[in-house]
């Protein structure tokens, strides 16, 4: 059983909405966008926890305001016991050496004019992690070597390097400040399959040797199977199932958390052709009006009468999983 001090975040109730306007002058509300609608969970010192969903569920908008780059319209971000979601910059100056970002794209998010050195070593020098040249350059190979990347290569630019190559680089640039959360945003998609694999072990590589707890944020299950300990299945801005990863993929409680399942190839095609498919139909709805009660009732194949008008609230179905779904509630 956990305890206060075992949790790193918490997430309370979080909202992010996003106003829509018309007019060039004189403004006018017509709408809201509802990217992220009261999301809640919790992140435990040392772990891996898996954000999955769909494109636009809100993935990435939830990882943002934990790192305080976007507002949040309601809620709470409590991280190591501080409430930390309305801290101005001054206040937020020692959080942010705390909790990194790792990007999707790997060259995107490296500047192209800069040396290899200098990304690496540009939040040091920000946050004035190091006194002299020499301790700066010690640091960088370090980091480089951390990463299975050569230290000659520091005077290189990030055009001369592979995608994977590339990622190991936003990595140690993530490590530098030596945080306890590190995010990553869909940090393998655009890597080759064979790169991923590599990429995900030096992930768990790192936990194992500098304690790291991750927030893994993915749209391919196939990927936070194998390094997620506990997994929250997102669906139009709210979570859908919280469990454990062997729980979840041995048994899944929400029809969408299934019908992601079914749509995860098996390598065997004997075993492919005889699995029963479970197509979602139907578009994601928009979050600037989302449908009434639960979210997924358009597109469920087992949706009940009561999915249509009434919200499922989010409850424990047994030790370890929480679902938000009519089939499983409370009797």
């Amino acid at each position: 059983m956990s305890t206060d001090s075992d949790k790193l975040l918490r997430v309370e109730d979080l909202a992010i909405h996003f106003p829509i306007t018309e007019g060039v002058v004189f403004k006018k509300s017509v709408g809201v966008i509802r990217a992220v609608d009261g999301v809640s969970f919790e992140l435990k010192r040392g772990e891996t926890y898996g954000l999955v969903g769909e494109s636009g569920c809100g993935k990435s908008t939830t990882a943002l305001a934990v790192l305080r780059m976007l507002e949040a319209t309601a809620g709470r971000i409590v991280f190591e016991g501080e409430d930390i979601t309305h801290y101005d910059e001054r206040k937020l100056r020692p959080i942010r050496r705390k909790i990194q970002m790792i990007y999707q794209d790997p060259f995107g998010s490296l500047n192209p004019r800069m040396k290899v050195r200098d990304i690496i070593g540009e939040p040091l020098v920000v946050h004035h992690m190091t006194s002299t040249k020499a301790e700066y350059r010690e640091r960088i190979d370090e980091l480089m070597d951390l990463v299975g990347l050569l230290p000659y290569m520091a005077d290189r630019y990030p055009h001369e390097f592979s995608g994977g190559q590339r990622q190991r680089i936003g990595i140690a640039r993530a490590l530098a400040l030596e945080p306890s959360l590190i995010i990553c945003d869909e940090a393998v998609s655009a890597l080759d399959v064979s790169i991923q694999a590599q990429v995900l072990n030096l992930f768990s590589d790192l936990q194992e040797k500098l304690g790291l707890t991750y927030l893994f944020i993915a749209h391919d299950l196939s990927v936070v199977r194998h390094i997620c300990d506990r997994i929250a299945v997102m669906y139009l801005g709210r979570i859908a199932e919280i469990a454990e990863s062997d729980q979840l993929f041995r048994d899944p409680k929400h029809p969408y958390t299934e019908a992601l399942m079914a749509a995860v190839p098996v390598p065997d095609p004997e075993i492919e052709a005889t699995r029963q498919q479970q197509l979602i139909t139907g578009e994601v709805p928009s979050p600037q009006n989302p449908p009434s009660g639960c979210r997924f009732h358009p597109r469920c194949p087992k949706v009940l009468d009561t999915c249509v008008n009434i919200e499922p609230t989010f409850h424990r179905v047994e030790e370890g999983r929480t679902v938000a779904c009519h089939l499983h509630g409370p009797e």
